[in-house]
């Protein structure tokens, strides 16, 4: 038998010598086509027949190895030598042509599934369960270097008057001309940016560490006619961008308060627009009904209609015309008003979206009047420098931060450049922690995180916090507080998360904590509840934010003006009539540093203070209901590895505290909060079961006396999301890990084409997801993700997949 076969292969080999050639390779059965054909030796594009592209079959599919060129390219596949049978998306039969889009020069996989016709580009050689790199890979969750501030928002022309010859502005009449009316809720009371200076001692007793002031700069004094009249001592109707405005003492005043607080250790957060100026400019038209862009489109000066976001701050934006470009034709009722505003480009009508009010809905949220005031047109290169050089001179000034106003009205384009031109600003002014923080008026995390991650913005206001914690501190089931927590992950990426926002219970719009809370509450109870809300503020992650008059108790009538008490002696009769909490209704100074509110929040600060982990530790929800009951929480101290449990009860009976900890066997000792002293301590169970009474509507927070013990096991992980998933918009990139103990995950990734791995997130608690937004990246993007899991013991897993955009 070897004989024979060994006979025939010498014949073999002798028939191959004599012809001096080896069989042709038969041609492929399938072949990749596309655009890139010619940069792979092919002869043209969508070259039926060439043997480069040729697929081989391997395990029940065809594929092929190419190395591509960088760009944009499109393919699919036929079978060889003619299109009668070819497929593309989805696998369908004359399908369209699939996308490709490559960063930079790449080697690609692409396979062909003749069960289902599935065509797809995928990494040649996905990433394993280890790489050198995954040591780095593990970071800690990202703590920015504002965490940690409490934040005192000051309402100026209502918080104190330093010098009541400035209380008109420097203007003579009577309030319809100066804004001046302190026994009117709609005017001018007073107050100023030298009695802020002079009240330092009092902010800063309450433990604020930063000072939040409304928009001090120049204002138009007074807008509206009749009984809808009212004046600028908000700080939002803005005419001069460039100076102080002087009912508030001018400049040099806003200089004295700035240096002052510096002096002090102290932040000044000032208050900003972007989205609009006061209202000057008027409709030749004499309407103010929205009109949307597919019924009038812009034309640029020429009469030529053109799609303003597709040039969103490009240098391409084409020049407009106050008379042609517009739905309406803006004019200025008042010659003076044409002049009005600094710098001079503002007075430039076509510098204005000119489409009518806003309806707060649709394309008119980003486009329209908010409430009738002039609307930027934030997609103009022009405003966007413009803007942006005007408060990047407030940032050289020496401003610590913004809060911006109304930022959901203004397209995420501008806050895209913004940001970044107020980042590169304050480093050139040697301040490298300057913050921003907006007002993104909603309390959906899938909303409001857009602008912190695509935004780019550092935070935004937390609405959803103050939804949650008003209706815990009314008694309301504590899943509802825990549900807001689940959604903190849609802030992670790779430069903010949730633990920098800063978070509140009441304002100048919503209305005071109190009064929010009285429904159905007085006396003592009323108190409790307001102080309950204030624990629960402190207590968890984010930056608190007291609204000024809160830690006085004032209760208020309502929103927006009702909200707005002067806390010197006041002259409006509704503010003189209205209830207050632990203390006297009355028209008397409210600077008292014995409220019971006062010195509940200052000791709040204080223990915020001494326990860092209290305000930016990594928080794990441990205790929830559907009832009035207990809230808990973890916050883990990560530098060494300690455990603090937070429970607050919403209940008007005491309730025990039923936990499970990372800490079996530690002893946990209790804290003293506010004025009520730490109670005993208790000692977790083996398993980490913590058991402990919470008293009526009151916190109660343990603090273990030694570090979490490591757990046996290391950590595993696995990531959710399908190989070769086509996604779209913003991706949920969910990691499973089990794990007994404290854990982080870091999210990457790393587009075909790309050679490092990306930063997406770290996160700190379970469920372990970041959000990754595909939309700049357009379909055919080919993704490879990878999630890291580490412990504090160093020991780590990790897990890969890929996907591609549709």
């Amino acid at each position: 038998m070897k004989t024979r076969a060994l006979a025939a292969a010498l014949v073999a080999t002798a028939a191959v010598m004599s012809t001096g050639c080896t069989q042709p390779r038969p041609p492929a059965e399938f072949t990749l086509v596309g655009s890139f054909q010619p940069a792979v030796g092919c002869a043209t594009e969508w070259d039926v027949s060439c043997g480069e592209t040729g697929m081989t079959p391997t395990d029940g599919r065809h594929s092929v190895e190419l190395d591509l060129p960088a760009g944009g390219h499109e393919f699919k596949v036929t079978r060889t030598g003619g299109w009668e049978e070819n497929y593309g998306a989805r696998g369908a039969r004359d399908g369209d042509n699939l996308a490709l889009s490559l960063p930079g020069p790449a080697k690609v996989r692409f396979t062909y599934d003749p069960a289902g016709h599935v065509v797809r580009a995928e990494p040649p050689t996905p990433a394993g369960a280890e790489l050198p790199e995954d040591a780095d890979l593990a970071q800690a969750s990202l703590r920015s270097a504002l965490t940690r501030e409490r934040i005192y928002f000051v309402m100026t022309d209502r918080f104190a008057n330093g010098d009541p010859g400035n209380d008109a502005g420097g203007l003579a009449g009577d309030r319809r001309a100066t804004g001046l009316d302190p026994t009117h809720k709609a005017y001018y009371h007073g107050g100023d940016l030298r009695g802020l200076t002079e009240k330092l001692d009092y902010v800063q007793g309450l433990g604020a560490t930063a000072i939040w002031i409304t928009p001090p700069l120049v204002n138009k004094p007074v807008q509206g006619e009749g009984d809808n009249a009212s004046a600028g001592y908000h700080g939002y109707w803005i005419t001069d961008f460039t100076q102080v405005d002087p009912h508030l003492g001018g400049t040099e005043a806003l200089r004295e308060l700035v240096d002052a607080a510096h002096a002090r250790g102290m932040k000044v957060f000032m208050d900003v627009v972007a989205n609009h100026t006061a209202d000057v400019i008027a409709r030749a038209e004499d309407r103010n009904a929205y009109v949307g862009k597919t019924i009038e489109p812009y034309k640029d000066a020429q009469g030529n209609e053109f799609d303003d976001r597709a040039l969103a701050g490009s240098p391409d934006f084409p020049a407009l015309d106050a008379a042609t470009s517009f739905p309406y034709t803006p004019v200025f009722p008042r010659p003076e008003d044409a002049t009005v505003k600094a710098p001079e480009w503002l007075n430039d009508p076509t510098m204005y979206h000119n489409r009518g009010n806003s309806t707060f809905s649709g394309e008119s949220d980003e486009y329209g009047d908010f409430f009738g005031l002039d609307d930027l047109f934030t997609e103009r290169p022009e405003v966007v420098e413009g803007m942006s050089e005007v408060y990047a001179e407030w940032v050289r000034f020496g401003i610590d931060g913004f809060r911006i106003d109304t930022v959901k009205h203004v397209n995420i384009e501008f806050w895209q450049v913004f940001a970044e031109r107020m980042r590169t600003a304050a480093a050139e002014a040697g301040n490298d922690d300057f913050f921003m923080f907006g007002e993104v008026y909603s309390t959906d995390a899938t909303l409001t995180s857009r602008y912190t991650t695509t935004g780019k913005l550092p935070a935004a206001l937390d609405f959803g916090f103050q939804e949650g914690a008003l209706k815990f501190a009314r008694g309301t089931g504590t899943q509802e507080m825990a549900a807001v927590w689940a959604e903190d992950d849609r802030y992670t990426d790779a430069d903010s998360n949730a633990y920098q926002l800063p978070t509140f219970v009441g304002n100048h719009d919503m209305g005071r904590v109190a009064g929010m809370l009285r429904g159905g509450v007085e006396g003592d109870e009323l108190l409790a509840r307001t102080a309950l809300a204030h624990d629960l503020m402190f207590l968890s992650r984010g930056q608190p934010v007291v609204y000024y008059g809160d830690e006085q108790g004032l209760v208020g009538s309502g929103g927006d003006q009702d909200a707005r008490q002067s806390l010197f002696a006041t002259q409006v009769e509704q503010y003189a009539q209205e209830q207050v909490v632990g203390a006297e209704p009355g028209a008397r100074d409210r600077y008292d540093i014995d409220h019971p509110l006062y010195r509940r929040l200052a000791a709040l600060a204080a223990l915020r203070e001494e326990h860092p982990a209290l305000a930016d530790g990594a928080q794990i929800t441990r205790q929830v209901g559907s009832g009035p009951g207990v809230l808990a929480f973890s916050r883990i101290d990560r530098a060494t590895g300690t455990e603090y449990v937070v429970a607050l009860n919403n209940s008007v009976m005491e309730r025990e505290a039923k936990v499970t900890t990372w800490s079996p066997g530690v002893a946990f000792e209790s804290l003293a909060v506010g004025d009520t002293p730490g109670g005993p301590g208790t000692t977790a169970a083996a398993d980490g079961a913590l058991a402990f009474p919470v008293p009526p509507l009151s916190a109660v927070v343990l603090r273990g006396t030694a570090p979490m013990p490591q757990p046996d096991a290391a950590p595993t992980v696995g990531l959710d999301l399908a190989a070769g998933s086509e996604v779209k918009g913003r991706v949920e990139l969910e990691a499973a890990v089990e794990a007994s103990g404290f854990t982080e995950v870091s999210f990457w990734v790393r587009p075909l084409g790309v050679a490092d791995w990306q930063p997406l997130g770290t996160d700190d608690n379970p469920d372990f997801r970041v959000f990754h937004d595909t939309r700049e990246l357009g379909p055919g993007a080919v993704l490879e993700y990878r999630a890291v899991v580490h412990d504090l013991a160093g020991r780590r897993a990790a897990a890969s997949t890929w996907v591609v955009t549709g």
